[in-house]
């Protein structure tokens, strides 16, 4: 039985995750305290406390859901978990691929933490506020909407952001051009065309910004080769350097996260058990949706944990 652990991108934060895990486990308060030290401020207290519209900052949102699922991972390895013996792969989506890096080895949590708030502080400052979009797309193929992204290249950049799987495909770029598109991708016959509740225009040419700020600081930081190897957004196979993951990290700011073939990569290389670490479930249902030949099981409470360990450990 093949094992991959993923973890979540954003989108999965909810006020209050990881609180009873910090409440329960010196090894959770430590990662929490850690991440609250490296960045220089209590970020912790949002994630436990709120206000929501301030942990869903993206700049927030991002350090705070790593956070979650390395108290996850950091329970789960005081229990006597050993990743690189139990688990053949990670995954994460989108900051998630950091989550999974930081579990495996590449980066320490300190790195991690400063690593997602500058990624997040980009992304933010990379297109003003109303000048890019996202939006869901739902039921026409890649192809489909591939062509109906360069129909729309007229009103401005636009292009897959993600691809998730189960028919949903995520565009982004400007705001003209992605409200085109999603207009175009409704009189093809899509079942739904759904502009996103988004703040920036992520995964898409014009966070060519935030990817160079992303080059300066992966510069930085120490990094090793993960323990168990990584199957990268932006090519869907596994990736085991840590100088290629860098220049991957660095090309997925502007490219398309492929969820649904990172899952099918798995599906067909007899790796069908996936633990989703962190907070929520939005990863469990995608691949419920892209094959039915996995199982994907949350991971994000002490129940979860210890049932979890139980099936990993026995």
């Amino acid at each position: 039985m093949a094992i991959a652990f993923t973890f979540p991108g954003q989108g999965s934060q909810t006020v209050g995750m990881g609180k009873a895990l910090a409440e329960q486990y010196a090894e959770a308060r430590a990662v929490f305290e850690e991440v609250d030290d490296a960045l220089g401020e209590k970020l912790s207290a949002t994630i436990f406390e709120g206000p929501e519209d301030t942990l869903t900052l993206t700049a927030n949102a991002q350090p705070a859901l790593m956070a979650v699922s390395m108290a996850v991972i950091r329970v789960m390895e005081s229990q006597g978990l050993k990743l690189q013996e139990k688990v053949s792969y990670v995954a994460g989506h989108s900051l998630g691929e950091y989550s999974a890096l930081c579990a495996a080895g590449t980066f320490s949590l300190a790195d991690t933490a400063r690593l997602l708030r500058i990624r997040g502080n980009a992304m933010q400052a990379a297109v003003p506020v109303g000048k890019g979009a996202m939006a869901a797309i739902i039921g026409l193929s890649d192809e489909d909407v591939v062509a109906i992204c360069l129909d729309a290249a007229s009103a401005g950049a636009v292009q897959i952001a993600n691809d998730n799987g189960g028919g949903q495909l995520v565009i982004s770029g400007s705001k003209e051009a992605v409200e085109l598109a999603a207009k175009l991708a409704s009189e093809q016959g899509a079942k739904r065309a759904i502009m996103l509740p988004v703040s920036a225009p992520f995964h898409s040419a014009l966070m060519a910004p935030a990817a160079d700020a992303m080059r300066e600081a992966l510069s930085t930081v120490a990094k090793h080769d993960p323990v168990v190897p990584l199957i990268a957004n932006v090519r869907a196979e596994p990736v085991t350097n840590a100088d290629e993951i860098v220049s991957l990290l660095v090309e997925q700011v502007t490219g398309q996260v492929r969820w649904r073939e990172t899952i099918e990569w798995f599906a067909s290389n007899d790796v069908n058990t996936f633990y989703e670490i962190g907070s929520g479930k939005v990863l469990s249902g995608l691949a419920r949706r892209i094959t039915k030949d996995v199982t994907s099981t949350p991971v994000g409470t002490v129940e979860e944990i210890d049932a979890a360990l139980a099936a990993i450990i026995g």
